[in-house]
């Protein structure tokens, strides 16, 4: 008789995810844990608390080395790794902080593709090399004040002068907005919603810093502003028309946040089981209680379960067969999910909870806007609602 041993329970990983991961899925994971443990661990809070990142470019470009950026496109300088990889990726990114998975998001899954998949040929070769090295930042422009959900009905207007495009309007909470060097903008025309790339230093384009925030303060947050801003006829991207342009980049960002609100939520569930191992009360660590242990039971099942559905929307991805309104469901689930693990770790921690020597605190209030961004909880619940009835319920 052969005796099998089962391998060492990793208090982490108690659904054993780790043997369906690939030896390059793996590698992946390795490398971005420590650029993050030796490059940002030591310093996100100090950023948070200050609010601004030193040097973001000097990090960009590091995140650039290892092919962190549009890591999941080829051609052009890009990594072209798997999906699934970049699902890693970010969840590794997010595991030390929103903030930093949302620069990578917005140049990856934003404006590099945007680029990559509706631009020109000339477009691709001018901004994609930079960008996918970190020499050159990009930012998405489609929300206004006035237009969130309903991105439809925008206000910021194109209009042709001979020639040139001439684009008139604000966007607001841009991501990367204030140290964007090109901007890939979308803007009614007389021929329906078009995206143009947009450098930033065109003459009456301007990105003033958005202030006050309390969540995602490790990460550059702007207004985009267009006063006249004049652009060639090249300016538009010409494989894009109407709302599916726009669209299209979301879900590629949304499928990102699916695997990077499990690492916030990893990181709070590390966090909340160190500590309440080492904390005693009553004579005993705190974790010996029973409510404790519920507690991380339930925070370790809908964890697991998380990581779980973002691998299987990786897989489908990696096989040309994921559908919007499966990303809608990893959404929804994952990041309302990554949030109250956050909010349970930090009744956990007690009034350390809410301090910033512990990274509890900073990924809830992240997360409340990762809730929002990319498609507010409302909203994708109303996708997931439309796929099971057919009924739309928007209007």
């Amino acid at each position: 008789m052969t005796t099998t041993h089962a391998p060492a329970l990793d208090t982490l990983d108690l659904a054993g995810i780790d043997t369906l991961l690939t030896t390059d899925e793996k590698d992946v994971r390795a490398a971005v844990r420590q650029l993050c443990a030796t490059r940002v661990d030591p310093h996100v809070a100090d950023w948070f608390e200050s609010g601004e990142i030193p040097d973001v470019r000097a990090l960009a470009k590091e995140l650039g080395s290892l092919g962190l950026l549009g890591m999941h496109l080829e051609g052009h300088g890009c990594a072209g790794m798997t999906a699934t990889e970049y699902g890693i990726a970010c969840l590794e990114l997010e595991a030390s902080d929103s903030g930093l998975r949302s620069l990578v998001s917005v140049q990856g899954s934003l404006a590099m593709f945007a680029i990559h998949r509706f631009g020109s040929e000339e477009q691709k070769q001018e901004w994609l090399p930079p960008m996918a090295a970190g020499e050159a930042i990009g930012c998405f422009g489609l929300t206004e004040p006035d237009s969130g959900s309903d991105p439809g009905s925008m206000r910021t207007r194109a209009r042709r002068e001979g020639d040139d495009w001439v684009l008139d309007g604000r966007k607001m909470w841009i991501t990367n907005g204030s140290i964007a060097d090109v901007a890939v903008v979308w803007a009614q025309t007389d021929d329906g919603i078009r995206g143009f790339v947009v450098p930033t230093a065109s003459p009456g384009f301007s990105a003033p810093l958005i202030r006050h925030k309390l969540s995602l303060r490790a990460s550059v947050t702007s207004e985009l502003v267009l006063d006249g801003v004049r652009l060639p006829g090249s300016a538009v991207l010409p494989h894009a028309s109407g709302l599916g342009g726009p669209l299209s980049c979301l879900n590629e960002a949304r499928f990102g946040i699916v695997w990077g609100a499990m690492g916030a939520a990893r990181s709070a569930l590390e966090t909340a089981l160190d500590y309440t191992m080492d904390r005693e009360q009553f004579g005993r660590p705190v974790a010996g209680f029973q409510l404790t242990q519920q507690k991380l039971a339930d925070m370790v099942l809908e964890y697991s379960k998380g990581v779980l559905l973002a691998l299987h929307l990786g897989r489908l991805k990696d096989a040309h067969a994921l559908r919007p309104e499966q990303v809608s469901l990893g959404k929804l689930n994952n990041v309302r999910e990554a949030l109250e693990i956050c909010r349970t770790a930090r009744t956990m921690l007690g009034a350390n909870g809410i301090s910033l020597e512990y990274p509890v605190i900073r990924h809830m209030t992240n997360l409340e806007s990762v809730l929002t961004y990319e498609g507010t909880v409302e909203m994708h619940t109303l996708v997931v609602g439309q796929a099971l009835t057919g009924i739309p319920a928007f209007r």
